[in-house]
C-alpha cells in the first residue's frame, strides 16, 4: 500500500476499498516492527509476490509500531521477539488498553511453548519462527488478517501427538485440573481452587500427561486453545 503516516487510517481504508474493487480480492496491509532491516526487507519482497497481502511500512521501535497501529490501522503488525519478551508483553497490554484493531504476529529465531502461551494470552494473534518457510509465513499472515489466531505447527509438534488428544479418557477430577492448567493456574492455585493438596494435583497431572500424550503444562494449555478452535495451525 505504501501509504505515508500523514494519510492516516482513513486514507488507508480508501486505498484498500479501491484495491478490493479493482482486483476482486480483499487486500490486507502488513506492517513490520523489526530490529533487523534486512529481515524486514525479506518480508516486503515476499509480499510483493502476492495479490492479497500488501506491505505498508517498517518501523524500528515498539513505540513507533503503536503509533502506526493507531494512525494507519494496518491489518497485521509483525513484531520481532528481539525487542524482549517483557517489553513486548507490556506493549501488548498498552495496545489493548487503547482499543487497537491490528492483529499482531510475534516472530523470533526461537519461541518456546511458555513464551507462545504468554504472547497469546497477552493479545497476540500469531506466533511464528524466523525459520518458517514462505508458505507458512503467508498462511500465518492471511489467518491473522482475517481475525483468527494462528501458531506455527512445529510448536504443537514439540509437545503433542498428531491426533486430537482424548479428553474423554480423563476422569472428572482430571478434566477439572486440565481446565485450570489451560487457564494458566499453577499447581498451588489449582489445589486451593479444588480443595485438594498440591501433591494430589501433581498426581492428576501425571495421569493427564500419560493419557493425552502431551508433554508439559504449557503443551496442555496450548492444546486447549487449539482444541477449542482459538488457535489454528497447518496440518
Amino acid at each position: 500500500m505504501n501509504t505515508n503516516e500523514e494519510n492516516g487510517a482513513s486514507g488507508t481504508a480508501v486505498l484498500e476499498a479501491e484495491n478490493t474493487r479493482e482486483h476482486g480480492v480483499q487486500i490486507r496491509s502488513v506492517a513490520i516492527c523489526d530490529t533487523q532491516p534486512v529481515t524486514a526487507e525479506g518480508i516486503r519482497t515476499l509480499l510483493a509476490g502476492t495479490t492479497d497481502l500488501q506491505y505498508q511500512q517498517t518501523v524500528d521501535s515498539l513505540a513507533r509500531a503503536l503509533e502506526v497501529m493507531h494512525r494507519q490501522a494496518p491489518d497485521v503488525m509483525v513484531v520481532d521477539k528481539g525487542f524482549g519478551i517483557q517489553a513486548i508483553l507490556e506493549w501488548l497490554s498498552e495496545a489493548g488498553q487503547t482499543g487497537w484493531h491490528t492483529s499482531v504476529v510475534i516472530w523470533g529465531v526461537s519461541v518456546t511453548e511458555a513464551e507462545a502461551l504468554r504472547f497469546l494470552q497477552a493479545g497476540a494473534r500469531g506466533i511464528l519462527r524466523r525459520t518458517a518457510g514462505t508458505q507458512v509465513v503467508l498462511a500465518c499472515l492471511r489467518n491473522v488478517a482475517e481475525g483468527r489466531s494462528w501458531m506455527e505447527d512445529s510448536l504443537f509438534r514439540d509437545s503433542t501427538r498428531s491426533e486430537r488428544y482424548p479428553r474423554s479418557e480423563l476422569t472428572a477430577r482430571e478434566q477439572q485440573v486440565l481446565e485450570l492448567v489451560e487457564q494458566g493456574f499453577k499447581n498451588k492455585e489449582i489445589a486451593q481452587d479444588l480443595g485438594i493438596r498440591p501433591g494430589t494435583v501433581k498426581i492428576h497431572l501425571k495421569h493427564i500427561f500419560e493419557k493425552t500424550g502431551v508433554r508439559g503444562r504449557y503443551g496442555l494449555a496450548l492444546n486447549g486453545l487449539k482444541d477449542r478452535g482459538l488457535v489454528s495451525a497447518p496440518a
